[in-house]
């Protein structure tokens, strides 16, 4: 009868590490993360991910689908969590720094682009998209008292998701290569119209 080694009990070396699927999962996505920041998304592999996770590659595919699904979701995570600790009245410039950021060790953030990219597709990664922009022009909406604060919150996310796309995926000049501080300056003014107060 095979021995039953109790939960509480250590890990014996060489023994394979026993994880749920949620753990699984999580570790999935945290590799990613890492990694998609290290090298970027065209230079990460599935492998790369499943080895830094501790995990199979096939559990990449049962639990995501595709490289690109674990990309979304990744983004997901991390637009919630910019929407869920940074102050209403902060997440526009905050937002928009990520989009730019081009410091050694720190990761751009491919969020409000990765939104663009799914929307209007179908399947998951279209289902976060549209939640996410959801959440992202809500927050933005409280920023004004307009009538149609949500018309205003939609057009200045699509103004940010636009700015990434020019900046990331175009790569078109005088944008591409526009230092973070200049086009911050020049966007949230701009960005403040429309979300004014009206009292």
């Amino acid at each position: 009868m095979a021995e039953i080694r109790q939960p509480h009990e250590p890990r014996r070396a060489g023994e394979p590490r026993r994880r749920d699927s949620a753990a699984t999962r999580l570790a999935l996505l945290d590799a990613a993360a890492d990694l998609f920041a290290e090298r970027g998304f065209a230079r990460t592999t599935v492998r790369d991910i499943a080895d830094r996770a501790g995990a199979n590659q096939s559990l990449l595919f049962r639990y995501f689908g595709s490289k690109a699904a674990v990309f979304e979701a990744v983004a997901a995570r991390e637009g919630r969590e910019q929407l869920d600790c940074t102050p209403m009245e902060k997440l526009l410039d905050s937002s928009l720094r990520a989009i730019l950021r081009e410091e050694p060790g720190h990761r751009r953030d491919h969020t409000m682009v990765t939104l663009l990219r799914s929307l209007g597709s179908e399947g998951p990664a279209a289902d976060i998209a549209h939640q996410l922009g959801d959440e992202y022009a809500s927050a933005l909406a409280t920023l004004t008292d307009s009538p149609d604060a949500a018309l205003r919150a939609q057009l200045v996310l699509a103004w940010l998701v636009g700015i990434g796309v020019v900046r990331d995926v175009s790569r078109m000049e005088p944008l591409a290569g526009a230092a973070a501080d200049d086009v911050c300056a020049l966007f949230l003014t701009a960005a403040r119209t429309l979300l004014e107060r009206t009292e």
